[in-house]
């Protein structure tokens, strides 16, 4: 599955030590030797496409893996692999030479990638800046420094900007004060409350705030803690509150939440807490922090995140173009090298020298207000769902939809993207309600919401699929069981499908019918997924949708529950379950005996003219049920 090297399998190293990381990092780059191009400054590592092109592309492949060579070298690391990238940036900023890696236009994915030699120049200007010749140092200041003549997106792009002018100052260069100020002003309008940003005014509240947003502003709090003293504590301040919520994204195992967009950097997921690290912000104990980055790393190396060569894939926790971004080129993945920062400390920081620890005791419930977020944990199954309130914005990146508006996200099951656009198999609608015409078989689900808010434990949104066809829906968070209430107002006919969690579809899959009423269980190797109809659903069965749909299995089976709704007012309700592990027994029990009544578990109650749902904080609200 993964592949061997002079330090053995990838997946036997321990991850316990500063040099069993540098080994790990080793164990990534070194696969990548055979893939570069006589003059080293591009990196050919397939023929997927991207939409910016194949060129751009291997220029990309180069840059990405500085972001793990800087801290590697800055913390005391030494290969001969750094010669042969040398060579590349030479050639790369040259412009009389074949290689050389062009002028920039506006919003050009090459802005992106210059922020890596900013990295690496505030970081580590002996080694990246010192060998090269007065000519070669010229080259590759006019190459980056194109980066102040040329817009960026007015999201985490900013911070692009920032670190290439942040390098030049760090290593004694003229550089774009004036913009190097104004991106960072820009970014506070992205601020929004308890340590989150939005990705951009309006934007979502995903991974891109761990991972770029807060880990760019704590490499300048670092860097410019003496300069800047007022900005670096506020980037300190702010990352400490958001270490308190994004904690909540990990399981146990040191899996984290599948959700949003980007998922392909993988470990890339774990990348705050080294930058915590190298900031000196203990939010939280080195040891917990310590763990998290260890224990992420131990689990994305189970996974087949590696070709048969060692490199990394596009995909999740196996190759999938289908789930990939449009911006996904076969170098992309290697953004997830921002994972080793924590190399760049030295070996007596009290990272290293901490012993690791598990995660803290955490709530079994959090809202998460900002990101529009209910995440729960069962500690007993070591299962973590984030319930989704949904958004008033979207955007155009591949399958929004799947990737921010369905109702839950989990680290057991994760999410399913749609493979085309027929039929409940194509459209592998997990955790959604789904919607089509009768008999067109053209569904659609939510995309973004006219209304939202988070209640406790009670989620609502209000959406339109068509403009004459309106949804409420009311989800009451929690774990193993979670209740979907959806209040269907038409003018059309429609088909209604409502998915519950996507399992394993593997020999020996027990599908378990509940004696009465509408309702589906299936139990594989890795866990249970149920879904009982408590109103309005017809049928029940087990949809096989299309292979490659689900981020973390290629093959899965979703419980499904279905309904035709002619013109007027409806009510879906429906009780989802899931429960990760070897879950046979607890999946016959939910069919034949459940482990309790999902409604009184919940604290729901239904009457014959309304909904009364007891919050887990004991705040009772009541939904009316007009017809």
């Amino acid at each position: 599955m993964l592949m061997s090297s002079q330090w053995g399998p990838i997946g036997a190293n321990p991850l316990v030590t500063k040099e069993d990381m540098q080994n790990a990092f080793r164990q990534l780059a070194y696969p990548l030797k055979p893939y570069y191009s006589e003059g080293r400054a591009r990196l050919k590592l397939g023929v997927t496409g991207v939409h910016y092109g194949p060129d751009i592309a291997e220029m990309e492949g180069f840059s990405r893996v500085l972001w793990g060579f800087v801290p590697f070298l800055a913390g005391g690391g030494e290969d001969d692999m750094w010669k042969m990238l040398l060579d590349g940036i030479r050639n790369g900023t040259d412009p009389e030479h074949k290689e050389y890696w062009g002028e920039v236009g506006d919003y050009d994915q090459r802005l992106v990638e210059m922020a890596a030699f900013g990295y690496g120049l505030a970081l580590i200007p002996d080694r990246i800046w010192e060998p090269l010749s007065e000519r070669e140092q010229g080259n590759l200041f006019n190459w980056l420094n194109q980066m102040n003549s040329h817009p960026c997106y007015d999201c985490n792009w900013l911070f692009f900007n920032v670190l290439v002018n942040l390098g030049f100052r760090k290593a004694g260069l003229p550089y774009d004060a004036d913009q190097l100020e104004q991106n960072l002003r820009r970014m506070d309008d992205f601020y929004l409350t308890d340590g989150w940003y939005s990705d951009g005014i309006g934007g979502h509240s995903d991974y891109y705030v761990p991972f770029a947003i807060h880990f760019y502003g704590l490499l300048y709090a670092e860097l410019m803690g003496e300069e800047d003293p007022e900005r670096a504590s506020v980037f300190r301040e702010r990352a400490g509150k958001f270490a308190a919520e994004f904690i909540q994204w990990f399981a146990a195992d040191g899996s984290a939440l599948p959700y949003g967009r980007s998922l392909t950097y993988r470990f890339a997921q774990s990348a705050f807490w080294g930058a915590l690290a190298y900031a000196e912000v203990e939010a939280v104990p080195y040891g917990v922090i310590k763990g998290i980055v260890l224990r992420n790393l131990r689990w994305w190396f189970q996974q087949d995140i590696l070709n048969a060569d060692g490199v990394l894939n596009i995909g999740y926790t196996y190759p999938n173009l289908v789930m990939a971004e449009n911006y996904n080129s076969p170098g992309s993945p290697y953004w997830s090298l921002k994972y080793f920062l924590p190399l760049a400390l030295p070996d007596q920081h009290p990272f290293w020298q901490a012993e690791e620890l598990p995660l803290p005791e955490l709530e079994a419930l959090a809202v998460q207000q900002p990101a529009h977020l209910v995440i729960c944990r069962r500690a007993e199954s070591d299962h973590v769902v984030a319930f989704n309130s949904g958004h008033k914005g979207t955007n155009e990146h591949t399958h929004t939809s799947a990737k921010y508006e369905k109702f839950a996200y989990s680290t057991a099951f994760g999410f399913s993207v749609p493979r085309s656009e027929w039929g409940i198999s194509q459209g592998a609608f997990d955790s959604m309600l789904a919607l089509s015409e009768a008999g067109d078989n053209l569904y659609r689900v939510r995309r973004q919401n006219e209304e939202t808010r988070i209640e406790d434990n009670l989620l609502y949104s209000r959406w339109k699929p068509w403009p004459n066809v309106e949804v409420q829906t009311w989800v009451v968070a929690g774990l193993p069981w979670h209740i979907r209430i959806h209040r269907v107002q038409t003018e059309r006919t429609l088909d209604a499908a409502e998915g519950g969690f996507a399992v394993a579809l593997e020999p020996g899959l027990q599908e378990i019918i509940p004696a009465e009423g509408a309702g589906m269980t299936a139990v594989s190797s890795h866990g249970a997924s149920g879904i009982l109809g408590l109103a309005g659903y017809s049928e029940a069965g087990l949809i096989r949708p299309h292979t490659n749909t689900n981020v973390l299995r290629p093959r899965t089976a979703i419980p499904t529950l279905q309904a035709k709704l002619a013109p007027g007012t409806h009510w879906l309700i429906s009780a989802v379950y899931g429960e990760p592990g070897n879950s046979g027994e607890g999946g016959k029990a939910m069919a034949a005996e459940p482990a309790g009544d999902p409604l009184q578990l919940l604290g729901v109650e239904l009457t014959g003219d309304e909904i009364r749902v007891a919050t887990h904080t004991g705040q009772s609200i009541t939904i009316p049920l007009d017809q």
